[in-house]
């Protein structure tokens, strides 16, 4: 499930944000914006995928859907919460097209700005240039 969330982030780094990104799986202790979405599969097992990233990875998508050269900290939750649908609903689609794992999604909610500091079972870390998007995923059921 992780591959078809980490694609679909990938695919938003490309398509939306049109700048070169570098995927690992070293996740930093840096102040995050961190956003949550639960999800059903459709086997019956239920996960929550965390978006956590730093303020100037959200400010590049503030950007790009408001032009806005300086959000302040309400808009960044807006962002988001707006970049976890986009990122867990294209991923779903993915999922649907390859018949692998589907499952339906609830709605995004916001956790907190703090450190990532969450249980996961699987997570990679995305960067374009300094900026950092977390996405994480841990099995609720």
């Amino acid at each position: 499930m992780l591959k078809t969330i980490i694609e679909a982030s990938e695919n938003f780094c490309i398509h939306q944000i049109r700048e070169k990104h570098v995927v690992n799986d070293e996740i930093t202790k840096t102040r995050t914006l961190i956003a949550y979405i639960d999800i059903d599969t459709h086997s019956g097992q239920k996960h929550r995928v965390y978006i956590a990233s730093d303020s100037n990875f959200m400010q590049r998508v503030s950007k790009l859907f408001l032009e806005e050269d300086e959000s302040d900290e309400e808009t960044l939750i807006d962002m988001t919460l707006e970049t976890a649908n986009l990122i867990v609903g294209s991923a779903k689609v993915i999922a649907e097209e390859a018949d692998e794992n589907t499952y339906t999604i609830n709605t995004p909610h916001f956790e907190k700005i703090a450190v990532f500091d969450f249980e996961y079972d699987q997570a990679k870390l995305i960067k374009i240039e300094n900026d950092e998007l977390i996405v994480a995923i841990k099995e609720l059921s």
